[in-house]
Parts: structure tokens; sequence; C-alpha cells
């Protein structure tokens, strides 16, 4: 009688320097003593391989040490379930490559200080929320129309996560960006990558410029947790059916709660936390992770 396979590990690559081989593939499947053949999701950058587990060494050991030190991300999960149906995701330094914070400071010749703050508030060195109210504090004064120049001049999408959100939203799925970050940049951003909504902090103005307040309360870890549950519930959706992403330490209780928490090029404490951990893949991994072709995406 064939074994019923449970289990499907992915390994992924940067497709921007697409690393992985019919030869390191096949070597990846021996060690989990995997048949059939593994399923290549983009040649070259992302593949399939269905197992059962066995007793002893974890697959993902094993996996990595077939691997050897070649930069391929290893995801490790039952196959039930693996294409999600509700997707929250941290804004800065996840679906953006910068810090908003960070350049609003640049503005005023902060940028070193702001960053420094940042940094720690992000490794869970120091607690998010009396962070935020110091930064912000540091842009009292700043017009609030320097925003759109930072959004047009300074911001960059990361690789993939458009491809992401379109293509779960495509397959069904519900987006959500969620932000310790503010609405003037979540708004713009969200609807450039095509999230259905978004939720964020309101920076305080006053006659067209930023007061240095932020309102509260603050959205935090708690926060970003209580919508994950929020939208879980108005969706009527199983526990199992959530993919979260993040890299700080204010995405950690987001990330524990949804079915599939992904650390995506996160701060240690955060990469060590997560259920799944993509270091050199882009966002697009978080689409392979799920089981989808490079056939499937949309652009």
């Amino acid at each position: 009688m064939t074994e019923t396979l449970t289990h499907v590990a992915t390994l992924i690559t940067n497709p921007a320097a697409p690393v992985l081989s019919q030869d390191l593939v096949e070597a990846a499947a021996r060690s989990l003593e995997a048949v059939p053949v593994p399923a290549w999701l983009d040649e070259g950058v992302a593949a399939d391989i269905r197992f059962s587990p066995h007793d002893g060494v974890s697959a993902h050991e094993r996996l990595r040490e077939a691997l050897g030190d070649a930069p391929v991300d290893i995801v490790v999960q039952p196959l039930a379930g693996r294409r999600k149906r509700l997707f929250l995701a941290d804004m800065d330094s996840t679906m953006i490559g910068q810090e908003c914070i960070d350049e609003l400071a640049d503005l005023v010749g902060l940028k070193a200080e702001v960053s420094a703050i940042t940094e720690r508030a992000m490794r869970g060195e120091l607690p998010f929320e009396p962070a935020l109210r110091e930064r912000v504090a540091l842009l009292g004064g700043l017009p609030v129309s320097v925003v759109d120049r930072i959004i047009a001049e300074r911001i960059t999408l990361t690789p993939g996560g458009t491809e992401l959100v379109r293509t779960m939203r495509a397959q069904g799925a519900y987006t959500c960006l969620v932000s310790g970050g503010f609405t003037l940049f979540t708004g713009p951003i969200a609807a450039r990558i095509g999230f259905h909504e978004h939720r964020s902090n309101l920076l305080i103005e006053e006659n067209g410029t930023l007061a240095g307040r932020v309102e509260e309360p603050i959205l935090g870890r708690e926060a970003k947790l209580a919508t994950l549950r929020e939208l879980r519930t108005r969706l009527d959706l199983a526990d199992s059916d959530t993919l979260a992403v993040g890299d700080g330490a204010n995405d950690l209780a987001m990330l524990a709660e949804a079915g599939l928490g992904v650390a995506y090029h996160a701060k240690p404490a955060v990469a060590a936390a997560a259920h799944a951990r993509i270091d050199h893949g882009d966002l697009s991994a978080l689409l392979y992770l799920q089981g989808y072709r490079r056939d499937d995406f949309v652009a």
C-alpha cells in the first residue's frame, strides 16, 4: 500500500540569484527518504518535497545538513491547509525596504539618532510604544507635505510583495497591511501594492505640520494580534487559514497566533521564534510555501 504523504518541505532561494540545482534538490529529498520526485514550483528558485516525518532528527535539520551552506530557505509544514485565506503583513522593512520614521527623521538631521531607537525597538530591547512616542516627538514642525516626497523618492517596495498580495487576492484571500508606522504612509503604500485594507498609527497634525505627537492608543504588538483575531473571526476562518509576516519584535504575537507566521529577513529573536523564516528569498517565497507555482503569480 502506498504511504500517505502528510508534510511538505519547500526549498526557496532568491529569484535574483537562483542556486537550486536538480542535484541539490534530489539530495534534499534523499535526506527525507522522500518519494516521489520533488516538484519544481519555479526551476532553480523553488521546489516542493512531499514526505512523511520519521522519528529522530527533525526534517529541517536533515535538510539543512543535506543543503550545507547553500543560500536556501527551508519551510516545513503539513500539506493540509497550506493555502491561506487571510494575510496580514507588517510594512516597514517587510513590504517596503525602509523604516518610514527614519526617513522622516533624516529631513530634520536626526536619522542616526532615530534609527538607533528604531533598531533597539525592533530587536525587542525597548518597549515599542514609548520608543515610538520618543521618536515622533523629534519630528514636530515637519510639514506634512514631505510625506509625499518621501514616498515618491525614498520608499521602495520589497521584491515579490505586489505579486504576493495580488495573487492571494485573486485566489479569494483577504489581505491587510498592519503597521506600527503611520497612516500617511500605509494608505498610499497599501493601495499601490493592492491590500484590501490598512491599519496603523495616526500622526497628529497642526496647521499642515506634524505636532510631534501620535494619536493614542498606539497600534503596536497587541493591536497587531487583535487585528488578526478580529479579521479571523469576521471572516469565519480557522486558525490554520491565516498567514502573517513581519521582521520586528512588535510582530511576534501576530506571528505566533497565525496558522503560519513567517519572519522575513528578521531580527534574530524574531527569526528564532517564528514558525518559518525567510533569510534569502524575496516575498514571493510566501507564495511558494503555499504551493503556488511561478505561472500562478498575478503581476
